[in-house]
């Protein structure tokens, strides 16, 4: 079992930057696939970027290519995301998750993730 634990969200205006936390529990991330994903009100929840640990291949949707970056310290057991130029249609409630074992073209696919956190509202305004 893994326990996932996200922090960091907020309120910020257009343009400003936030960094998320997830602080793993339970066991070590090595052999995991880490995801964020992201969900607004009515709306279906939505890869936003995924890291696999053991090698730190990354991968991002395109909306957020150039402005997000996933990163993880092993030694906190934690994985990061770090959102800079926010703007407007960022605003989510942000979800980490851990997949066992998912392959590539799967990787964006809520549905491959075994494990996943409570969330972290991030609302930015105009």
């Amino acid at each position: 079992q893994v326990q996932l634990v996200e922090s960091g969200g907020g309120l910020v205006q257009a343009g400003g930057s936030l960094r998320l936390s997830c602080a793993a529990s339970g066991r070590t991330l090595s052999t995991y696939t880490m995801g964020w994903f992201r969900q607004a009100p009515g709306k279906d929840r939505e890869f936003v970027a995924t890291i696999r640990w053991s090698s730190g291949w990354r991968y991002y949707t395109d909306s957020v290519k150039g402005r997000f970056t996933i990163s993880r310290d092993a030694a906190k057991n934690t994985l990061y995301l770090q959102i800079n130029i926010l703007k407007p249609e960022d605003t989510a409630v942000y979800f980490c998750a851990a997949a066992v074992l998912v392959p590539t073209m799967d990787i964006i696919d809520p549905r491959n993730y075994d494990y996943w956190g409570q969330g972290t509202q991030v609302t930015v305004s105009s």
